[in-house]
């Protein structure tokens, strides 16, 4: 497997489950990109509100606080930040009429490192960088 034609970016893993975060940390690694990893939304926006990203990834069935709010909240920091969300829930929520309010890609659960590689083209392409700069 190749790696793809983008650079390395800096990237955000948000899940509460820690083998799912360290799995998609080694998957986006194996494509040289920078990956933190948090597994609460709380421990999510403490790293954000530290840290310069380019992509954030959060899971959608999260305690306390959902993904979906997540990437509001992350929005409301910074309505440029590019968030996908991660779920096995990707068709019930995208069809149920009530949007995604700060998502801007949602990959399915399961999902293979193509999926991830998508996501990253479509929501922070080579030309852009419009992550959180601190």
């Amino acid at each position: 497997m190749t790696a793809p034609a983008f650079p390395p970016r800096r990237i955000l893993v948000v899940d509460d489950e820690a083998f799912v975060c360290e799995a998609v940390r080694m998957m986006l690694a194996f494509d040289g990109h920078e990956v933190e990893v948090a597994n609460s939304a709380q421990e999510a926006l403490a790293l954000y509100d530290r840290c310069s990203l380019d992509v954030v990834f959060t899971d959608f069935s999260m305690p306390l606080m959902k993904g979906d709010a997540l990437a509001a909240a992350i929005k409301a920091r910074n309505p440029k930040q590019p968030v996908v969300l991660i779920t096995a829930y990707a068709e019930m929520l995208q069809s149920s009429g009530n949007p995604l309010t700060g998502v801007d890609y949602v990959i399915s659960k399961p999902f293979l490192l193509q999926n991830l590689r998508a996501a990253i083209a479509k929501v922070a392409p080579v030309s852009s960088s419009v992550g959180h700069r601190s």
